[in-house]
């Protein structure tokens, strides 16, 4: 089980990996070792999210789906399949936890009255001050 939050666990039988080759230097190592994972999860086979948290994973990581459904996440920074796999899980956890949390609704307010006077004041004196370092014009005279 790979926890995403206190209340959500994706079981691994619901991930998907896939090894390939690596790219970038690395000479012979990674021409021929395939260290690089894929993981893939299919967000509309899971058993484990609701239809809401479907959703919101949909429209969250509308990006990172491809056209079968699947939310895709790759590694090959590490030279080991194991660390890049491990890599993987630790992102995907990252991505559906954010995908999965709420976000409050930020309710419009107004400065009031008394915070627009000082504000208004800082500009005034602020300009005053730029104003006094110009150097004096022909105008000035």
């Amino acid at each position: 089980m790979i926890a995403i939050n206190p209340i959500v666990s994706i079981p691994r039988h619901e991930l998907r990996f896939e090894a390939t080759t690596s790219s970038g230097p690395g000479g012979q190592h990674v021409n021929r070792s395939r260290t690089r994972v894929t993981l893939l999860f299919d967000v509309e086979a899971s058993t484990t999210l609701s239809a809401d948290q479907k959703r919101r994973v949909r429209t969250k990581l509308a990006t990172r789906i491809d056209r079968a459904g699947r939310v895709r996440v790759r590694c090959g920074r590490h030279r080991s399949q194991a660390s890049n796999r491990a890599e993987t899980i630790r992102r995907f956890a990252t991505l559906i936890r954010d995908a999965l949390r709420y976000e409050r609704r930020r309710v419009a307010t107004r400065p009031s009255t008394p915070q627009r006077k000082r504000r208004l004041k800082d500009k005034r004196k602020r300009a005053e001050i730029k104003r006094g370092r110009r150097a004096p014009s022909a105008d000035d005279d």
